[in-house]
Order: structure tokens, then C-alpha cells, then sequence
């Protein structure tokens, strides 16, 4: 939002309207004890020009590397347009509709973004966001529960991020809820549908399907799917919204589809941003609307027949009793939403393809050119999304490191959260990787290997 300063009369104005003579009387309740008056260590003022040019000097410290870490969190274009529309003041400033009906244009906005949602999972529900990916799977996993009243256990498969699972563990163990993990092909790096046998008939509520995996394979979705209705546990997809525009919706995963879906929006739109703030989606089958967490929005018409938005159901705490709530920690991430309702109408359903296509094109690319590199191969042997597992003959973090300090983040180090696959790297392609940029990437990392190899002979 652009900053617009108050002028001298301005603010004289604003003072004498409220009968102050000076700012500092705004204060004057604040304790002389509280108060700091040494503000040595802050530099001169500086103008505009002045402001800017150090600015751009210390990001630049940061430098500006190439990335190629994916991971659960993915560098995307963001058309212009999205965050200047996001940023005017009408969208910056709305938090959240407390007085719901008195915001039509926020609901408005929550509404086409529940239904692009909807559309994308191919789900009848869509609810107006959570905090993140990881959140949003440890909401559907206590819908599952409450839901599925058999049991208070769940098959959590290792392929799934690690760091959902972690946050998933943090949200609900202490509500009695059990995360079986479900293991993996360390061949192929996904679940095989044979091992599930030894869990037919089990005691579950549901079965998580990650769809594309950690690893970036793509998951047999209709066979787990099947396999889960079969023994009477709810199904749980936790998707990419991206590769969605390419793979087949959760809504539809064998046959009837998955009974939740949930994932990270932050590809719809956010920059990396160090880390946040993104938001997370759910979206379920319209028989399980009751217990989902959040708030959805409807479309009506008043009095008069003209259309109109309102809070069709709002379960949280702030609006019924804690007791009765769905959920106490879920909040509608209205900013991120707004950007990425945005950035899904500007794109529209074939843009989304095209984005998806050609991010899975550049990891082929990139494969084929780090895989002609001695002693770099494929782990696995499966179809994947927009990241692929690497074999090396080298250790990974000093590969990393030394890359680091040529401007190139070269994946995700796997050592730490799978040791079992010994010697491994993920990397990542998105769209806004060129082809000089891949070779970029091939000729260091080429060169990187070749010179650690050569150490440890």
C-alpha cells in the first residue's frame, strides 16, 4: 500500500478537531518511566532518494540466486496485477467480516474464491482458508475424526511432507489422535498399494493421500482412494493447487472421489517471502459441511432481488460457544486469499494448465541434463510433478553449500528427514526457470561434483 504522509496542516487540522494542541498530548497517559527518550542509535533522516538507494543496497547483500528447492514452497510469476490489486486500501486493510453482511465486497471476493476452489478440487465445499498447508491438514484430519466416529487413528503415509506431519502430530496428539505412519518404496518413492493389506480392516478413521508426494511422485490416487472407502475410512487428499490444472481432482479420485481435500495456497499467487505469510484450503463433500472448520459464504438475494453475500456458517469460536466450535484456531487469511482469488481469475483454467505444463516440461529438462552428469541419476523411476529426486555419489550439504556461495540454490537435502535413501537431493523447476537458467544449473552443479569427487580421492 502506498505510504501517503499527513502535511503540517493536515495534521494541525486533525488535532484541533479532537482538541489536542500536539501530537505528543496522544501520549501524555503513558508513564515518563515507560517512556525511552534516547534515540541515539538512530541514523540521520534521509529523503526519498536517499531511503530507496540504502534499501537496495542491503537486499542486495542478500544477493538474488537461482532456486531450485521447492520443497512445500514454490517461486512462481506473479502477474503484476495481482498484488497491485491486492494492495489497494479496500482489500489491504479488510482483515475479516465480524459485521459480515455490512462487507459485501469481502464476502463477494471469499465467495469466487470458495467456488474456484471448488472447481479446481472438484469438491462440492470449499471454506474461506486456514493458515497454511500444514494447519489445514491437521483440520481435516479432526473433521475425519469427528466425522468417522469409529476411531481416533489415522494412516499418515511418509511420502507426505514432513513437515505437515510434524504439525499435524503437534495439533491433535494431545486430543488422543494416533498418526500410523504408512511406509514407502525407497525404489519408487511411493506407497504401494499391496502394503496397505496389512492394515485392511484395521481400526482407522482415515487414510491421508498425498497427491504429488513429498518426493514429487505421483501417488496410484484411485487405488488408495478405493482401497480406503473399501475398509470404511474417510479419504484425505492433501494437493498441489498447481498440478491440479494438470492431474485429476481429489473430487474424483476413484470414482467418487476423496471425502476431504486440502493443501498450501501459496502457489496461487504468494512469493516465497521467507516463509509466509501463505494460506491453507479445504474444501469436502457437501454431506460433511457440518463439521468443517472456518467460515463459508453464500450467494442470496434480498429483499428486493438483488444478489447479495452472507456467512452461510461460521463455526469458530468467535461466533458460537468454544464448546461448540469446529475449530479454535482457524482464521480466514484474507489478504492471501484476495491474491490468490486474483491470480486464478486472471490466469483462468487453461493459464493454470499452461503453468502447470510447463513447469513439469522444465524438470524434464533439467533432469535429462543433470542425469548425463557422472555419478547423478534418478532415485526413483516413477512419473513425477515438478520435482524429482536425485542419487549422488557425493555427500549432499557440501555440494549445497559450495553452489550456495555461486548464487545457486540447488535443491532440498533429504539426508535429514529420509537417511534410508543414503546419498539424496530434491530439486525443482517452476515455469519461471529458462532454458539458459537450467544450463546455468547443470554447468555448476557439473562442475561442483566433478571437484568433490576429486577431494575425497
Amino acid at each position: 500500500m502506498p505510504f501517503i504522509p499527513h502535511t503540517a496542516d493536515e495534521i494541525r487540522e486533525m488535532l484541533a478537531v479532537i482538541g489536542v494542541q500536539e501530537v505528543e498530548e496522544l501520549f501524555a497517559e503513558i508513564p515518563s518511566a515507560l517512556r525511552s527518550r534516547d534515540r541515539g542509535e538512530l541514523p540521520p533522516a534521509l529523503n526519498e532518494m536517499e531511503i530507496g538507494r540504502l534499501m537496495r543496497e542491503r537486499a542486495s547483500q542478500d544477493g538474488q540466486p537461482l532456486c531450485f528447492i521447492g520443497a512445500g514452497a514454490y517461486e512462481h510469476h506473479i502477474p503484476a496485477a495481482v498484488w497491485e490489486i491486492a494492495a489497494r486500501g479496500e482489500f489491504y486493510s479488510a482483515y475479516t467480516p465480524y459485521q459480515a453482511e455490512a462487507s459485501q465486497g469481502t464476502l463477494q471476493l471469499l465467495y469466487e474464491f470458495q467456488t474456484m476452489m471448488a472447481s479446481l478440487t472438484g469438491m462440492d465445499i470449499s471454506n474461506a482458508s486456514l493458515y497454511d498447508g500444514a494447519s489445514a491438514l491437521a483440520e481435516a484430519v479432526l473433521m475425519a475424526v469427528r466425522i468417522n466416529r469409529k476411531s481416533k487413528r489415522i494412516l499418515v503415509p511418509a511420502t507426505l511432507h514432513p513437515a505437515y506431519r510434524q504439525v499435524v502430530h503437534t495439533i491433535v496428539h494431545n486430543q488422543g489422535i494416533e498418526l500410523v505412519e504408512l511406509p514407502y518404496c525407497t525404489d519408487c518413492g511411493h506407497i504401494v498399494p499391496d502394503s496397505l493389506q496389512r492394515f485392511s480392516g484395521g481400526d482407522f478413521a482415515a487414510l491421508v493421500i498425498p497427491q504429488p508426494n513429498f518426493f514429487g511422485v505421483l501417488e496410484e490416487v484411485d487405488t488408495l482412494a478405493e482401497w480406503a472407502r473399501a475398509n470404511d475410512m474417510l479419504a484425505i487428499g492433501v494437493v498441489n493447487p498447481t498440478a491440479l490444472a494438470l492431474l485429476s481432482p481429489p473430487g474424483e479420485w476413484g470414482g467418487p472421489g476423496v471425502d476431504i481435500a486440502c493443501g498450501e495456497g501459496q502457489p496461487l499467487g504468494m512469493p516465497l517471502a521467507s516463509g509466509g505469510p501463505y494460506f491453507g484450503f479445504l474444501c469436502c463433500r457437501q454431506s460433511h459441511v457440518r463439521q468443517m472448520p472456518g467460515r463459508i459464504v453464500g450467494r442470496t438475494v434480498d429483499s428486493d432481488g438483488k444478489p447479495g453475500y452472507t456467512l452461510t456458517l461460521q463455526a469458530r469460536e468467535q461466533h458460537i460457544r468454544r464448546s461448540k466450535a469446529t475449530s479454535n484456531i482457524c482464521t480466514n487469511q484474507g489478504l492471501m486469499t484476495t491474491a490468490a482469488t486474483i491470480y486464478m481469475a486472471l490466469l483462468g483454467p487453461a493459464g493454470l494448465e499452461r503453468v502447470a505444463g510447463r513447469c513439469h516440461l522444465a524438470t524434464r529438462r533439467l533432469l535429462e541434463r543433470l542425469t548425463a552428469i557422472e555419478g547423478v541419476k534418478p532415485l526413483f523411476d516413477r512419473p513425477f510433478f515438478h520435482e524429482v529426486v536425485l542419487a549422488l555419489d557425493v555427500p549432499v550439504q557440501p555440494l549445497l553449500d559450495r553452489l550456495a556461495r555461486q548464487q545457486l540454490l540447488a535443491g532440498f537435502n533429504l539426508q535429514k528427514d529420509y537417511p534410508e535413501l543414503g546419498s539424496a537431493l530434491m530439486v525443482c523447476c517452476t515455469e519461471t526457470k529458462s532454458d539458459a537458467d537450467l544450463e546455468q544449473f547443470a554447468t555448476l552443479f557439473g562442475a561442483a561434483v566433478d571437484d568433490l569427487r576429486r577431494s575425497r580421492c
